[in-house]
């Protein structure tokens, strides 16, 4: 017997991640995927953990092979391999009618995962990248990053979504036809006008756009109860948080500088030797000549051997934190119109003169508040969101297919949990 329910569900996630541009990692954002595209509806029946859905006319054969198998994280890829070559869609003919074993990768709470799912989840995401993969080994090393998150993210969504709908939520009549009214108004369509171009996207109709936006609302719903209503940031908690990070908040000091560099040979032995005794010679006859009162761009422009020169040997403006740290060191000694040192470096004979200097300034407090306010709350939002689904995932009863796949899921689940600091 077929749970009606599950299967629904299922092909909503499907459309909600096709239809659905990507949005900030991790599970159950706003606008992000959480799941995989739509196909047209059939007969469904289930035979042990493979679903056989019977294809109704016009169904296309998918373009994209499975890539989970090379996508796994750590010592899984081999058993995920050879779990997910297993579960490719068998096609027994073209013709409407036929029939297609697809596997099943996990049971959440009796709500099922399957390969299309996660194919599909698949295609959605490389639609949404800026630039496409050009080649087969692009293409791969691009699933193998993207597809773990998705994996992981549509399991997390189940859990959300199942929450939602243990608490009551639920999609108004009201709700919906406001939404509808607002897509009609956005692209200038009249009721058939809307009918006829949910069709042309992939077959979808009003009933399966209510499904997307209940489960956007349901998530959404969940998060705003369960989650964001506990994230709370006070004034004083945003002010001691700019103090204690003043340097990200500050922009760097900035010099100006101007430079004559004399080159030395390289090598050793008496030429060498002899070359360097010139070139230093060279830069002690410079530096008299600059403070002696000479212009320092002119003897630069005579004299360096370096392609500063060419504009009197002015360097910058640039960032001080951008300094190699022994220059760094040697302009911190100086006032705006000193003139350094001659110093031995690498390169050569070195004369700095630091022509001009703006001093770090940090952002006002009331400027950057909001900022401070929403970073702080988003990186603990989503610290509260990992600690709420480990306790969906406590709860839940999650039957694996095949023991690689978890792995995969869980060592998402624990970069997460690292990242944000649980």
């Amino acid at each position: 017997m077929v749970d009606g329910s599950s299967s629904c569900r299922g092909r909503t996630r499907r459309v909600l991640a096709r239809r659905l541009p990507a949005g900030r990692a991790g599970p159950g954002r706003a606008g992000a995927a959480t799941g995989a595209g739509w196909r047209p509806a059939g007969g469904v029946a289930w035979l042990g953990n493979d679903r056989i859905v019977t294809r109704g006319t016009g169904m296309q054969t998918r373009t994209f092979g499975i890539m989970v198998a090379v996508a796994v994280l750590g010592t899984g890829v081999a058993q995920a391999q050879s779990a997910l070559d297993e579960a490719v869609p068998r096609l027994s003919s073209n013709a409407p009618g036929a029939l297609v074993v697809e596997r099943i990768l996990v049971k959440v709470n009796g709500d099922l995962m399957t390969q299309t799912d996660l194919e599909e989840a698949q295609i959605v995401a490389l639609q949404n990248l800026p630039t496409r993969p050009q080649t087969d080994a692009e293409l791969q090393r691009v699933m193998q990053e993207l597809t773990p998150e998705l994996f992981a993210n549509t399991v997390d969504n189940m859990l959300l979504e199942q929450r939602g709908r243990e608490m009551g939520f639920s999609l108004s009549d009201d709700q919906f036809d406001e939404i509808v009214d607002g897509i009609k108004v956005e692209n200038d369509f009249d009721d058939e006008e809307l009918v006829a171009a949910l069709a042309q996207t992939e077959g979808m109709t009003l009933l399966t756009l209510r499904e997307i936006m209940e489960t956007q609302m349901l998530i959404a719903q969940v998060q705003n109860a369960e989650v964001r209503r506990s994230i709370v940031m006070t004034g004083t908690e945003a002010r001691e948080y700019y103090d204690e990070h003043l340097d990200e908040f500050t922009t760097p000091a900035t010099v100006t500088l101007r430079e004559i560099v004399v080159a030395t040979p390289e090598g050793t032995g008496p030429l060498a030797t002899a070359g360097a005794e010139r070139a230093a010679a060279t830069a002690e006859a410079a530096h008299a000549r600059v403070l002696a009162g000479e212009d320092f761009a002119l003897v630069a422009s005579e004299v360096s051997t370096a392609a500063s020169k060419a504009n009197g040997g002015q360097i910058g403006p640039i960032n001080m934190t951008d300094l190699a740290e022994a220059v760094r060191a040697r302009v911190e000694q100086l006032e705006v119109g000193d003139v350094g040192a001659v110093d031995q470096t690498a390169a050569g004979y070195q004369i700095l003169k630091l022509e001009a200097m703006t001093p770090a300034t940090p952002t006002e407090f009331e400027e950057i508040r909001a900022s401070i306010v929403n970073s702080v709350a988003e990186s603990r939002e989503d610290k509260a969101l990992n600690d709420y689904l480990a306790e969906l995932r406590e709860a839940a009863i999650i039957e694996w297919k095949d023991d690689a796949l978890r792995q995969v899921y869980e060592a998402v689940v624990v970069a997460r949990a690292a990242t944000s600091g649980v």
